[in-house]
Order: C-alpha cells, then structure tokens, then sequence
C-alpha cells in the first residue's frame, strides 16, 4: 500500500486515495501494538527467569505490575479483534430519543445524552454536540452526538436498543416510583462515504427558529434546519448551533447516515429473504434496565452483565457492559 501511494495516479481520485491512507495508518497502529507487546511479554519472561535464578525477590511487585499491564493491554485487543465490521472503524452518530413517559422519560433521555459524553470523555475521544430538542418541562426530546476515534462506531454499537429506567420520579408530586423508556441509535459516519450521494434536488430545506427549554424560542433568526430526503422520506432537524449554515452541515452529515443504514438494512432484509430467514426490523424489548428504587442495579438482558453502581455508570463506567455485549457476539455475527 505504500509503495501504491508513490506510483503515478495514486491520488487522481482524492477522497479514495485518503481512504487508502487512514487505512494504511491504522494498519501500522495495529502492527506497532502488537509487536510493542511481544516485546513486553519477551522482557517480561526474561526478568522473571533471571529473578527466579537469583532468588530475587525485591522485583516481585515490579514484575507483577508488569504482567497486569500485560494482560489488561491483550484484553483489550481482544475485544478490537471482535470489531471486524465494515463501519466499525468509523466514527459514531448517537441519537436518544426519549419515550412515552411525558417529563420522566425526556430527563431519563437527558440522563443517557449525559452518560455517553461522559464515556466518551472518559476515553478521551472527542465529542461533537449535533441536535439537542429540549423537553416543555425537563429533558430532552431528543439528543444527538457525534463520537470520534478509534472504533467508536464498533464500541457504541453495543449500545443500540431500548433502555429502561425505574426511579422514585422526581416530577411526580407523589413521589411515586415510574418507569421511563428511551431508544439510542447508533449510526457510523457517512461523511465521506462513496457509497452514499445526496442529490441537491433530492433535499427540501426549512428553516425555523430554535427552541430553548420549555419550548421557547431562543433567537430572533431563524437558524435551525428541517432536511427531508424526498426519495425516502427521511427527515433530520438540527437546531443546535447558532449558524444555519452549521446546522445544515450537522443535518447533512447525519442524513448521510441514516441513509447509510437504510441502504444496509435492505441488504440484510434481502439477504434473510434468500437463506430464508425472518427479518424482523422493529426494535425488541429493552436491552438493559437501569433501576434505583427499591435497590440499586444495571443489569443488561442480552449477557446477563450487571452492575450495582448505577451511579457510575451514568457517570460513563461502560466498559464492562460494551465488553460483554461485544464478547457475547463472537461466533454469531450478525450481518
């Protein structure tokens, strides 16, 4: 691939050929990786005889410290190695749509918007705040990110479904305990995918003026922006930045994505169509609950992973739970 770079013509097509490059690169961080860990672990083996020979003990909690690094640095491979995915890659677009539940279930979405930066900023990756429609009380309508660096894409994808939460509700003037819903999609960037073009003429564009808490409006121009992709009826809104022209290139990039994830669910609904399968494209029941009345717990229903610190998991611990998920898929990819 290097050598390719060099030849005559390599960057006749631009965008390809800056593909090829990131690829490239990423491949490299891969080798480097590894190779850094063989040469640990050959360190590691060779003070551990010499030390066993010298009946040294004074290395003992130097060697073991080592070997810990060792072997958090191989799990974590392997989970990279279960991201085999054609997107996975890919930087992540993370939308939170609160459900029915009125006021509980729009600060239950708030509440999940809040956790993913959270993780996000926890694994120092960088976080772009796209579309944020508040609740008429609390909350959030609705919350989109996007969420950059290594595999996000492939990591958040563990995080698609429905998630559940059983509180004493602070709105309620009871203080009774409620159950609120709220579905994350998770979608790769599609920014500049070859496969995905969007005709101008496809596109209808409206803008309107942005809404703050409680519904109100926030500026005196209008600078928030309604896309609809004629073809599929797709409709994207985005209000979050004061610049219409921002809010466009956010809605953009977030219509390029959904579009990318319809044309890949024709696939695999035609896929299932020839091996015979039943393709079923609705969202199940929820995929984790998080409860913290009458007892304190996180457990996700697909692995069975659970957690009795909700407190930090909102706060973005979700390492544990995306592992898991990600574990549990090994040998029965789906497509």
């Amino acid at each position: 691939m290097e050598l390719a770079a060099s030849s005559p013509g390599y960057w006749d097509d631009p965008r390809e050929a800056q593909r090829k490059m990131q690829e490239l690169g990423r491949i490299k961080d891969t080798v480097s990786t590894w190779r850094g860990l063989q040469s640990r672990t050959g360190n590691l083996f060779e003070l551990t005889e010499l030390a066993m020979e010298e009946g040294d003990d004074s290395l003992q909690s130097e060697l073991e410290e080592e070997g810990k690094e060792i072997s958090d640095a191989l799990a974590k491979q392997e989970i990279i190695l279960t991201l085999s995915g054609p997107y996975d890659e890919r930087s992540a677009i993370v939308s939170i749509h609160a459900g029915v539940g009125g006021t509980d279930s729009q600060d239950w979405a708030e509440m999940l918007f809040r956790m993913y930066v959270k993780w996000a900023e926890s694994d120092t990756r960088a976080v772009q705040i796209m579309d944020m429609s508040y609740g008429e009380e609390a909350g959030l309508r609705s919350g989109i990110i996007e969420v950059a660096g290594p595999y996000a894409y492939g990591y958040l994808s563990a995080e698609r479904g429905v998630h559940r939460l059983v509180r004493l509700s602070p709105y309620d003037p009871n203080h009774l305990r409620h159950t609120s819903f709220a579905e994350v999609e998770i979608l790769p960037s599609a920014e500049e995918d070859p496969e995905i073009e969007v005709r101008s003429d496809d596109v209808k564009l409206d803008v309107f003026r942005s809404s703050g808490p409680g519904g109100q409006n926030v500026q005196k121009v209008a600078s928030a922006v309604r896309l609809t992709h004629l073809p599929t009826g797709i409709v994207v809104t985005c209000q979050n930045e004061r610049s219409q022209h921002q809010n466009r290139e956010f809605a953009m990039r977030i219509l390029k994505a959904k579009l990318l994830a319809k044309m890949n669910e024709e696939k695999s609904q035609e896929m299932a169509k020839l091996r015979g399968e039943r393709a079923i494209p609705e969202w199940g029941n929820q995929i984790r609950s998080y409860v913290l009345h009458p007892y304190k717990s996180v457990k996700d229903h697909r692995t069975n992973y659970q957690s009795t610190n909700p407190d930090a998991v909102l706060n973005g611990e979700l390492g544990g739970f995306i592992e898991a998920y990600l574990m549990s898929r090994v040998g029965n990819q789906e497509t």
